[in-house]
């Protein structure tokens, strides 16, 4: 990683912050501080985001925003819980070990699921371009697909994973970007960014100290600036958005 060729951290005062990094097909085991860090960057965000999925349930106004409300709550609340729990699990009881693996693997698949439920309210409320209905159900075909690989290859070959994420991840925005309305388009654009920036860190276990938490915070900032693009553009009453008709 680029990073990680600038500073070598093994070398620093830092080091005793993580572990050394473990080939391509181990697991990397996080120190104490570490684990604490995974538990609590995103434990701290469900709260919030129970709030902020009942906020766009009270704005919605019709059966589709609700509808809407609710597969994007769920994604943003199971992102985070899911997470949290399995963190803690592989703090406090990692001698659970088949509890541990399938909470893992619970961890990684329910990233397709919140990437899918991230962009539910852009495709069902907007007016899009003519692959939009299309959209709708490719983005939760994905997310099926993306569990099945984690299902019968979890933490077998890392790399692709990650690209199945990014892939996710861009290829409905090709849809987004034909909206003929274009606020919240910045805002859409910003929070990916973090989200794909944060792969840098998401790959960095043993290289930089707090690698995994630091891919946390970068997942969370681009969850908030999502959520604050869905809340202002689609369910603030006077945003003058056109909702897509059924």
């Amino acid at each position: 990683m680029f990073i990680s060729k600038i500073m070598d951290f093994q070398k620093t005062k830092y080091a005793r912050f993580m572990n050394t990094r473990v080939p391509a097909n181990k697991r990397y085991q996080p120190t104490e501080y570490e684990h604490a860090a995974n538990c609590a960057t995103h434990a701290l965000w469900i709260i919030p985001s129970i709030l902020g999925s009942s906020i766009l349930h009270f704005l919605s106004d019709d059966q589709w925003e609700t509808i809407s409300a609710w597969i994007y709550g769920l994604g943003l609340c199971g992102l985070f819980i899911v997470s949290t729990v399995f963190h803690t699990i592989s703090w406090k009881k990692s001698h659970l070990r088949e509890v541990e693996h399938c909470f893992h693997m619970c961890d990684r698949m329910v990233i397709y699921f919140f990437i899918a439920a991230s962009y539910a309210p852009w495709l069902n409320l907007r007016e899009l371009g003519p692959w939009a209905s299309h959209m709708r159900w490719i983005i939760w075909i994905m997310a099926c697909v993306g569990t099945a690989y984690v299902f019968f290859f979890h933490e077998r070959y890392k790399i692709v994973e990650l690209i199945c994420y990014v892939v996710m991840g861009v290829f409905p925005a090709l849809v987004i970007l034909s909206m003929a309305e274009r606020d919240g388009l910045f805002e859409l654009v910003l929070g990916g960014m973090f989200y794909c920036l944060g792969t840098v860190f998401f790959k960095s276990d043993g290289r930089i100290p707090f690698a995994h938490a630091i891919w946390h915070l970068f997942v969370a900032t681009g969850a908030g600036i999502h959520y604050y693009a869905i809340w202002k553009y689609l369910y603030t009453p006077g945003s003058g958005e056109v909702k897509t008709l059924r």
